[in-house]
């Protein structure tokens, strides 16, 4: 269930898609990327604060984000949110729907974001005429695994300090790899949104950043983080980086 506007037909064309250039990714083949191309239905425009998918709902459509920002949340019956991982130019959301039949939490967008939009009827076409890409939605999973194990270590394990620092590392070093950065090193989230990540209240958040502003590591601003010094806060929550060459993506 998308809370925003209806999907558009128009499509930017696989071949011309503004991900493939980028070394981050694996290349297609010819028969993947025809296929990809006809199994991609159109695309949508979703507004910064907009919901994508919702907790409890089930999608027809699986999307891999073509531009910008957002986030995966889970809900309290109170209200308390936490924030389990943040989505980025070629990843893919909506698979847990479509697998386990509706969706295990909530998706919102963080800035103006694009979605290439996917029929879910066709995953079966996918997994049979296409191993190589089964493969590549099998990767894309484990990956995401992989990373909610990092995020749950550094929750449980971390200080606060060294929480805030890898988790301003972590949205940094992905960013990059992306070139979401135009010669300004800035991630579009509030405080808020640190601290219900890090499962600290927003003032003990508050004073945590101001640490790592007095050591001009990072700069603070009213809707976002500019990173200052990205090696030196990896280095703080003894985090060695993403470790992955090229990745696939749908």
């Amino acid at each position: 269930m998308v809370t925003s506007r209806s999907v558009n037909s128009f499509k930017t064309p696989c071949q011309q898609c503004p991900l493939r250039p980028l070394p981050h990714f694996r290349e297609f083949s010819r028969d993947e990327l025809e296929f990809v191309s006809s199994f991609k239905r159109g695309e949508l425009a979703v507004d910064a604060g907009s919901t994508i998918l919702v907790e409890g709902a089930h999608s027809a459509h699986l999307f891999t984000v073509l531009a910008g920002w957002g986030f995966r949340y889970k809900m309290l019956e109170d209200g308390r949110r936490q924030i389990l991982n943040y989505i980025m130019p070629g990843d893919l959301i909506g698979l847990q729907g479509t697998i386990a039949g509706e969706m295990q939490h909530s998706v919102e967008a963080l800035s103006p974001v694009s979605l290439c939009v996917f029929e879910r009827d066709r995953l079966m076409t996918l997994y049979n005429k296409h191993p190589s890409l089964a493969f590549d939605i099998t990767w894309i999973a484990a990956r995401e695994e992989r990373i909610l194990d990092e995020h749950l270590l550094s929750i449980g394990r971390r200080t606060a300090l060294e929480r805030a620092a890898y988790l301003i590392a972590f949205l940094f070093e992905r960013g990059r790899k992306l070139n979401l950065f135009n010669g300004r090193s800035f991630i579009p989230i509030t405080q808020q949104h640190i601290a219900d990540t890090l499962g600290l209240s927003i003032v003990h958040t508050n004073k945590t950043l101001k640490k790592l502003g007095e050591r001009r590591l990072i700069r603070w601003q009213e809707r976002g983080c500019e990173v200052l010094d990205g090696e030196e806060l990896m280095a703080i929550a003894g985090w060695e980086g993403l470790g992955e060459g090229k990745r696939p993506f749908i």
